[in-house]
């Protein structure tokens, strides 16, 4: 299984497309003016504290203050959670790191259990833990990698507490690697800890890497054979990244030169536009349709055209078995997370309910985000969560529909009629005039100079004034105004 790493840069925006098999599998897009902000650490202020939801609102220097949970503020290890009164109070400065960014009409979630990420290792400051990625199953190599890390510490002779983790990709690594994170660790710590001391409230003190850097620390594993980056000036800076801190990849960086965009020639720019869409067809002829919405995502399975060759509960089977693969991949491309709600097609067959979870499973296993299946429930549904941190593709590229507000509809030319008609009646009552004038949509104005022509005069006649129509080629469907003449 071959996989690629595609980098587009432009002075606007970074793009990054992970492509497996020729197939787009994730797409990530970071905006130069409006960079995500997870994984930064700030000196925030404490501007309110709300007992009852035992959480406060922090001052970071955002129009948003961020959102803080007791939970996530750390006194000593092991301790139960105190109240928010008894930890923060108003006014107060508090070192923070952003968890999720802002998202919608939410504010940036907060925690004081500071984490600096490097290639094999998470350093925790404020821990003296050593963890382990749970994707690193082989127990013999989870023994060798505590032992290296604790020997590392050890030669290195740090005395004041502060945690690892060991990320996925640190399976395999050697001493030597896994000292040179440690080393660079500590010295971003330092730097890190220096400006704590000295910057005062509300102040970003440590900034994570940009999309294309931090997409070779988190997203590049043995599976991928190349990195094509299209830019000249940011190849350069990764080189020197790379060499620094992870050279054993470096012969798979490559400068792509060509004249074609780089995501049109793989294909990925039609992919982009299609995961915008609410309808994803199947190869059988079957399809989803992915609604996202404030609370949660419902993914609807359908068989379409699809019939197969026996019987219907086969048809319903290898319909529900393509849609738990290709439900797998829509999830890290459009980067949906929070809730999720799949109503796959009914099946009787207990096995092939076990199968289609199964294949929902292994195809998950692949994300780089956290999953969680929770089951079936009683009407059938199979819930889910997928870790949130930044924003969807859809929240990302799109905003709702100034024409219907984001609900996905508009009224009709006839409900507008009607909705007029009660405004002329509201002004007639409240205003003395010779009559009025209607200001509307070419669709709206058609309608009431024919099918509505009848109503239109009787208004006329029972407020005794006249009226008048006239098309706003700019109005929406949903818009009208009512002048007094």
């Amino acid at each position: 299984m071959s996989e690629e790493i595609l980098i587009n840069i432009t002075p606007m925006e970074s793009r990054v497309a992970v492509v497996e098999n020729g197939v787009l599998q994730e797409v990530h897009v970071e905006r130069t003016q409006r960079r995500g902000i997870v994984g930064n650490i700030y000196k925030g202020k404490v501007v309110r504290v709300l007992p009852g939801m035992q959480a406060a609102f922090i001052d970071i220097g955002l129009e948003r203050a961020a959102f803080i949970h007791a939970s996530e503020i750390s006194v000593r290890e092991g301790s139960a959670v105190e109240t928010i009164s008894a930890l923060v109070h108003e006014g107060q400065s508090l070192v923070v790191q952003v968890t999720k960014d802002p998202i919608g009409s939410k504010g940036a979630r907060l925690t004081t259990q500071l984490s600096i990420p490097s290639r094999y290792l998470v350093y925790m400051p404020r821990t003296s833990h050593v963890g382990i990625s749970l994707k690193i199953e082989d127990e013999g190599e989870r023994d060798r990698l505590k032992k290296v890390v604790s020997d590392c510490v050890a030669q290195e002779g740090i005395k004041e507490a502060g945690g690892f983790i060991l990320r996925t990709a640190a399976e395999g690594a050697g001493a030597d690697e896994i000292l040179m994170d440690i080393r660079y660790l500590r010295r971003l710590w330092d730097q890190i800890n220096a400006q704590i001391k000295t910057v005062g409230a509300p102040t970003e003190i440590y900034e994570d890497l940009g999309l294309a850097l931090r997409t070779l620390r988190d997203l590049v594993s043995p599976k991928i054979e190349k990195i094509r980056i299209d830019s000249r000036e940011t190849f350069q800076k990764t080189t020197l990244f790379v060499a620094e801190l992870m050279p054993e990849i470096a012969d798979r960086l490559e400068h792509y030169p060509g004249e074609r965009p780089i995501f049109d020639l793989y294909g990925v720019e039609d992919e982009i536009q299609r995961a915008l869409e609410r309808k994803v067809p199947l190869k059988s002829g079957g399809y989803l349709v992915i609604d996202p919405a404030e609370a949660m995502t419902t993914i609807d399975v359908n068989t379409g055209a699809f019939v197969g060759h026996r019987n219907l509960e086969e048809t319903i089977f290898k319909t529900n078995l393509e849609s738990a693969t290709a439900i797998a991949r829509q999830l890290r491309l459009r980067n949906i997370g929070g809730i999720i709600i799949i109503d796959f097609i009914d099946m009787e067959d207990e096995e092939h309910q076990r199968q289609v979870l199964r294949t929902l499973e292994k195809q998950l296993e692949r994300d780089h985000a956290k999953t969680h299946i929770i089951g079936i429930t009683e009407l059938g549904l199979v819930q889910m969560t997928r870790k949130r941190t930044r924003e969807s593709l859809e929240q990302v590229l799109c905003e709702p529909c100034h024409n219907c507000q984001g609900r996905g509809k508009l009224k009709t030319p006839e409900t507008i009629c009607y909705e007029i008609f009660r405004e002329i009646l509201r002004e007639a009552r409240a205003y003395q005039a010779v009559g009025y004038r209607v200001l509307a949509n070419q669709k709206v104005v058609d309608r009431l100079l024919d099918e509505e022509s009848g109503n239109v005069a009787e208004l006329e006649a029972f407020i005794g004034r006249t009226i008048r129509f006239q098309v706003e080629s700019m109005y929406s469907q949903e818009q009208y105004d009512v002048v007094l003449l």
